[in-house]
């Protein structure tokens, strides 16, 4: 005897509650890069900390690169759209990310790495999203993993563009490679053809954002639901709901999509230190003046 039968999830399309823009900042040892999340407008967005964006074919914007520092308390996910990064940490992790590749780290209670270009000129375009890891695992032990391009599974939209699948499931036959079961991550890498319009599921109850790279995407349910139309490095956060529309004009355009679970917990960060309390980052500065962070 079968289970009673499920009602069928009725499209809720998510409008655009919040815009803002990317700030042109520099960090590491002077890398010009722009700052979506981690910014004063955007201080964070649970359970995103940062978001980064480097793109430049300048050396100089880049060359310099990020020399060792540390970090504890959260994850980051690193994906290069064009261009090579070497990274080096101390637990004896070194590798480079390719074009089209990922990194995923888990800092956890403690590393301290570098992350260098591994070119001396050329286009180098990526991103890097900061994730926050619940109280409960922020003093797990560092994890490290390089993910090479052809892992990423890639959905074709017929002759309307595609979707690059770095984490998120359902979305394409396999699963994106990067994993978070407790937060149901998603970061799709979206390109659209002109005149296109795509209708992208994601969790309800999960917070949600776009940033578009290129071109222009409007946002918002069609005309029916606070429409937004955002340029590039423009970042929009969704309401709730089950469904995100993106539409483009007469131009090809290319977005991130970004989902998760909100963990609800207090956030206290301190340069490369997020915790729950502030005796928690105390105690994280101490550790890794006495070397003991990792």
């Amino acid at each position: 005897m079968s289970g009673p039968r499920k009602k069928p999830q009725h499209a809720i399309c998510r409008a655009v509650k919040w815009l803002s823009k990317a700030q042109p900042t520099q960090d590491g040892a002077g890398v010009s890069l722009f700052r979506a999340i981690g910014q004063p407008a955007l201080r964070e967005l649970d359970p995103f900390l940062l978001l980064d964006e480097m793109h430049s074919d300048r050396p100089d914007d880049y060359i310099a690169g990020f020399p060792s520092h540390p970090h504890r308390g959260f994850e980051t996910l690193s994906y290069m759209v064009s261009g090579e990064m070497h990274h080096r940490d101390s637990q004896g992790n070194e590798g480079v990310v390719e074009s089209g590749g990922v990194q995923w780290m888990r800092a956890a209670r403690g590393i301290v790495h570098s992350e260098t270009p591994a070119q001396a000129d050329g286009l180098l375009w990526g991103y890097q999203l900061w994730v926050n890891l619940p109280a409960a695992h922020k003093m797990d032990d560092p994890d490290y993993r390089d993910i090479a391009a052809d892992l990423l599974p890639t959905v074709a939209l017929n002759d309307d563009g595609f979707i690059k699948v770095i984490a998120g499931r359902g979305i394409a036959e396999t699963p994106g490679p990067v994993v978070r079961d407790d937060i149901d991550l998603v970061f799709l890498d979206i390109s659209l053809a002109p005149h296109s319009r795509l209708k992208q599921s994601l969790p309800a109850g999960h917070t949600a954002l776009a940033y578009v790279a290129d071109g222009q995407v409007e946002f918002g349910c069609g005309s029916f639901n606070s429409p937004a139309t955002l340029g590039e490095r423009e970042i929009a956060v969704f309401d709730d709901g089950n469904l995100v529309t993106a539409i483009t004009d007469d131009s090809p355009a290319r977005f991130l999509l970004i989902a998760g679970k909100p963990i609800g917990e207090p956030i206290v960060r301190e340069g490369p230190f997020v915790m729950n309390t502030k005796a928690e980052i105390a105690t994280a500065i101490r550790d890794y003046q006495r070397g003991a962070l990792a």
